[in-house]
């Protein structure tokens, strides 16, 4: 994912230390790159965390990654943790202040099909700020130009959207699109014949318009310098909340999709699957879920 990072005023940096949990897999120089990256264009310090014993051979490995990465004044610190993976990394994200989590997806065996493991499931669902789940990284630059944003009618909204305009600029994307995903028990009209149908899609037209209304408020809300490079588009979708979005983005072959971050994690919640849990299962692209540092 990048692109050209433009000068940008800096009245809003969200992410200004990132933190990336690294393995010794085969990904991992790609994965090393691709989120030093991120960082060069978020103009972020970047925290490297391995957990698991630190050796000679390992240091010197992922030293040598580091000296193949062209991001020049980028300040990288390595860290080594011995213990529970979700225990260190939820830890480390707290204590080292980090704005942004990055986490790589898996994909499932001989299908192009990417989800979200246990661990790093439980992550995005608890952690103390946002995550950013990466299922194809690339050590060669793949240019980043549509991303997709939740515009759902919900208090977080608001800064994930604004969150969204600042990643497009970072990442030199040119378009944007706001999807409001309506319910379809909304409507409240059962279909039966053509007067019943007409009056539906009135109803419809008059949801899309607000939605729409409101969308384009938040828009207007925001600096100039963060809305006047990009072609914004708002598209209203009826269905599933989180499974419509996220089939959305896979048909428009968005580059990064971003989410409001779950606001419960009660015991009701693992009952009835959060909009989120449909994507993380199937991962239709990169997903930037937004939470406010707490």
């Amino acid at each position: 994912m990048g692109s050209h990072y433009p000068d940008m005023a800096s009245e809003l940096q969200p992410f200004e230390t990132i933190l990336f949990g690294f393995a010794f897999s085969p990904s991992l120089k790609a994965n090393v790159i691709e989120t030093a990256r991120i960082a060069h264009f978020f103009k972020a310090k970047l925290i490297l965390l391995h957990v698991g014993e630190k050796s000679q051979k390992k240091s010197n490995q992922i030293n040598a990654i580091l000296g193949d990465i062209d991001c020049h004044n980028l300040e990288v610190e390595i860290k080594w943790k011995s213990g529970d993976p979700y225990g260190i990394i939820s830890n480390v994200c707290t204590n080292s202040k980090i704005d942004l989590l990055i986490l790589g997806a898996l994909q499932q065996e001989n299908k192009f099909k990417f989800y979200v493991g246990s661990i790093a499931r439980k992550l995005t669902r608890k952690v103390c700020c946002s995550v950013l789940l990466l299922i194809k990284p690339s050590a060669e630059r793949v240019p980043c130009k549509h991303i997709v944003v939740n515009g759902l009618d919900a208090p977080e909204t608001h800064f994930a959207i604004s969150n969204a305009f600042y990643a497009a600029n970072a990442f030199g994307a040119q378009k944007l699109t706001i999807v409001e995903e309506i319910l379809q028990k909304e409507i409240h009209v059962t279909v039966e014949d053509d007067r019943s149908l007409k009056k539906a899609n009135l109803v419809k037209e008059r949801l899309k318009h607000r939605e729409e209304s409101r969308v384009r408020k938040i828009i207007t809300g925001l600096p100039d310098y963060l809305t006047e490079t990009i072609t914004v588009k708002t598209q209203s979708i009826f269905g599933k909340r989180g499974y419509s979005i996220g089939h959305y983005a896979q048909v428009v072959r968005a580059d990064l999709l971003i989410m409001n971050a779950p606001s419960k994690t009660g015991f009701l919640d693992r009952l009835f699957p959060h909009d989120i849990e449909y994507i993380l299962s199937d991962l239709p692209t990169d997903l930037l879920i937004i939470r406010k540092s707490i």
